[in-house]
């Protein structure tokens, strides 16, 4: 585990008084960021210029717990205590539960992950790797400690590419727009070549999520992904959990080794 000290800055009183101890970007329990929200001392969430929240822009990082079942409750696989705001239905079609229940009892290198493949959406949001968020006029980036990677999302009000020429890859394509004070990210395009979380909920490349970003208040942010993918579950289904801010915070370097060929070897499938 990591342990990361925030740099002095000053932003209020409340976040003066946050940054006087070391905190830890990883929180695999999520008690830090349950502790936040019973405070009532926290002000509200700042705003940019034009009216909407300010989402960080370089003022620290955001950090989610280990929400390794989208679902809710505990699975074999992941090492996070952390739970989603509500235990839901996953239903997933036959096939789907069937490579589901096998990853339950493989081990952690049939992970994607331990291959250096990006972890996609959402488990970008659940995976406890600090990330950042920029707003810009036309787009808003997302800088993922994970893999030293990076999304963006278009805020110009185009459309989605039509579905016959995606250019299908690990993140797919976000579109976002302001609901109230609300930023929602509409996400297609995304292969199937990672998990949906730690559980390893599959997905297909008919993937359709909806992610809702509502910053509360200065420490805290609410996450709400909607799951739509006939090609693996029956209907779609929605589960949400929150992050913490971390003033001050940056990114740290971080390095996978792709061809780390013992993990073939040992790879219970070959």
């Amino acid at each position: 585990m990591t342990h990361r000290y925030a740099a002095w800055i000053v932003i209020s009183p409340v976040m003066l008084a946050f940054l006087a101890v070391p905190c830890l970007a990883q929180d695999p329990s999520g008690r830090e960021v349950a502790a936040a929200l019973k405070r009532k001392d926290i002000p509200p969430a700042p705003r940019l210029a034009d009216g909407h929240p300010d989402l960080g822009n370089g003022k620290g990082a955001w950090a989610s717990p280990a929400i390794d079942n989208l679902g809710g409750g505990k699975t074999p696989r992941g090492a996070g205590e952390a739970q989603p705001e509500k235990v839901v239905e996953v239903p997933m079609l036959p096939w789907a539960k069937e490579i589901f229940d096998k990853r339950q009892s493989n081990r952690d290198i049939q992970d994607p992950e331990a291959y250096c493949l990006v972890p996609g959406h959402p488990r970008y949001s659940a995976n406890l790797f600090p990330f950042q968020i920029y707003q810009l006029p036309d787009r808003i980036i997302f800088a993922y400690e994970k893999l030293n990677s990076f999304r963006i999302v278009y805020m110009d009000g185009r459309k989605h590419t039509p579905a016959d020429k995606w250019n299908v890859n690990f993140q797919g394509e976000s579109i976002g727009r302001w609901d109230g004070d609300t930023l929602v990210i509409d996400i297609v395009g995304s292969n199937d070549k990672s998990w949906l979380d730690a559980s390893g909920h599959p997905k297909t490349e008919q993937l359709h999520l909806i992610e809702r970003w509502h910053r509360v208040n200065e420490l805290i942010m609410h996450y709400e992904v909607t799951v739509d993918d006939p090609g693996a579950y029956s209907k779609p289904f929605t589960n949400s959990w929150n992050m913490l801010f971390h003033p001050g915070m940056e990114l740290l370097d971080y390095v996978c080794e792709e061809n780390d060929t013992i993990l073939k070897r040992l790879r219970p499938d070959k």
